[in-house]
């Protein structure tokens, strides 16, 4: 027997032992939420008892109200925003950005060295990683991850493209050798916890739809259609968290989760009413943040359902759409109207805006075009993000005048998923959350063949910018090319943009020791409650 066979089969028999042990837990906490948690109903003790507790039974359970269920729990799978906020508390990347300025900082990995052409990294693993399942973190893992990401073509794939081999190296290291010079290799492994690092077998051992074994601050306990439940690991690397655990309940409407918080039902939310955000401010029972997030609201039109392949009709919705009255009735001001995605704070921010919000002109684009209205169009949206009902209830209203007919449908977000992957719309609705290099704002929505090019876009000049811009190291060429290929994506309509909403969180008095991120990933190990 290898050494890699020993190893995996330490590790699926203290899979065994874990998930059994899992299942007990998992009864009781299951136990727990469905005596407790009715969406929103009657208030609950949740022993949020103040002082530092690690893990040890004193800390009390953290209840945070959020708007969706998680879809499914395998990272590399999902690209759900629901299920990271799970998952960004129960795994860990190798490196990970920074609160504060969302710069690429050491996590799993304390330190990387590149060579003079820029083709090989390696990375150094932190020693004394343990996972969930009571194994130990080694490179073998981080090779396992990568590789089964790239060679099952996972969500998260495309960040890959310029990767050649990923390869255990010398001393505790991990070595990625790349085709070409990739400036931003950090944020492509590290920016999110689609690029989470598992158990070598992980997907053999694991139900990894409805399981976790992660190396983060938290295990995961349970997770059902009445809520997730997660525990404190007390073993974890940078200290076992101050609360004993997580509970997260599935609030939709907005109004109810202010109600729970604002009652203490629950003691953390970022399912605010925009309408209500400016009130809050002043409000005595909740503490209230915004910050600017690296979001971007926008929507998409699928090239193979005519008329929505011809480019006029495109042209003339994206033309008819007014994006400040949009952006003022889905964030009531918690948003700034944008024509292309990147923030206008952002050093790759651009001001291209070709489209006036001009009803005679876009009815002259689709009579100079010959184009026959009424058009039809279903607009695919999620009641779970109910901004998404809001903006697409005004994206309707405005594209009346010129003879588009909206129908709005209404989805729980895992069918809105399902149908988005599989072709079956006229237009979808939605947002890209925490975004952090410009190849994240554009590469895999726009490129023929992306991973989230699910309109079915496809222009060989975009092809080439976009894959040039992603191996320019010099910063100012880099932003030229990402500013003349979002030009092109934005007069082709690929993405009709709307507005880069503000993140907006509310949480009980006297909780300390979170931070609100603009990139909306939320980390609950170091919160105390009041």
């Amino acid at each position: 027997m290898t050494d890699h066979s020993a190893r995996t089969l330490v590790r699926r028999q203290a899979a065994g032992t874990s998930r059994r042990a899992g299942a007990l837990a998992a009864t009781a906490a299951a136990a727990l939420v469905l005596a407790a948690c009715s969406g929103g109903g009657e208030g609950v003790d949740t022993g949020a008892g103040g002082g530092a507790g690690g893990g040890d039974g004193s800390g009390g359970t953290l209840v945070a109200a959020v708007s969706a269920q998680p879809d499914q729990l395998d990272p590399h799978v999902t690209s759900a925003y629901a299920s990271f906020q799970v998952l960004e508390n129960v795994y860990d990347t190798l490196v990970v950005p920074s609160p504060e300025d969302l710069v690429m900082e050491p996590s799993l990995a304390t330190g990387w060295e590149t060579s003079e052409d820029g083709l090989t990294w390696t990375f150094t693993l932190r020693e004394g990683v343990t996972f969930h399942d009571g194994s130990d973190l080694d490179a073998a893992d981080v090779v396992y991850s990568f590789n089964r990401i790239i060679d099952e073509e996972l969500n998260p794939s495309f960040r890959f493209a310029d990767v050649a081999s990923v390869e255990e190296g010398d001393g505790g290291t991990v070595v990625i050798t790349l085709t070409q010079p990739t400036p931003n290799l950090l944020a492509l492994i590290g920016s999110y916890k689609g690029l989470a690092i598992l158990p070598e077998g992980a997907a053999e051992d694991y139900d990894l739809t409805t399981e976790a074994v992660g190396t983060g601050p938290f295990a995961l306990e349970s997770s059902d259609a009445s809520g997730t439940v997660l525990a404190a690991y007390p073993d974890y690397w940078d200290g076992a968290p101050t609360v004993d655990g997580v509970e997260f309940r599935y609030i939709t409407e907005p109004a109810a989760a202010l109600t729970a918080l604002q009652t203490g039902e629950v003691q953390w939310t970022d399912n605010v009413p925009p309408q209500q955000v400016e009130a809050l401010e002043s409000d005595d029972a909740v503490e209230l943040a915004t910050v600017e997030s690296v979001d971007y609201w926008y929507f998409s039109m699928n090239y193979d359902v005519p008329p929505f392949d011809d480019p006029a009709v495109r042209r003339a919705i994206a033309t008819a759409v007014d994006r400040e009255a949009v952006a003022e009735a889905a964030t009531f001001g918690a948003g700034q109207a944008n024509q292309t995605a990147i923030p206008q704070g952002s050093f790759y921010a651009s001001d291209y805006a070709p489209y006036p919000s001009d009803t005679e002109a876009a009815i002259a684009i689709l009579e100079e075009a010959g184009v026959q209205t009424p058009i039809q169009m279903g607009l695919m949206v999620t009641d779970e993000l109910p901004a998404s009902v809001t903006a697409a209830q005004v994206v309707a209203a405005q594209l009346e005048p010129i003879g588009v007919e909206v129908s709005i449908q209404t989805e729980d977000f895992a069918t809105w998923l399902d149908r988005q992957s599989q072709g079956d719309f006229d237009a979808f609705l939605l947002s890209w959350l925490g975004n952090i290099d410009p190849f994240d704002f554009y590469q895999s929505q726009h490129i023929t063949d992306g991973a989230s090019n699910y309109q079915g876009y496809s222009n060989p000049e975009v092809d080439a910018l976009l894959e040039e811009a992603a191996v320019e190291t010099d910063e100012d060429a880099r932003k030229a090319l990402y500013d003349e290929a979002s030009a092109i994506i934005v007069d082709d309509a690929s993405y009709v943009y709307l507005y880069n909403p503000d993140v907006v969180q509310a949480w009980a008095p006297g909780l300390s020791g979170y931070t609100i991120r603009a990139d909306r990933a939320i980390n609950f190990e170091q919160v105390e409650l009041p």
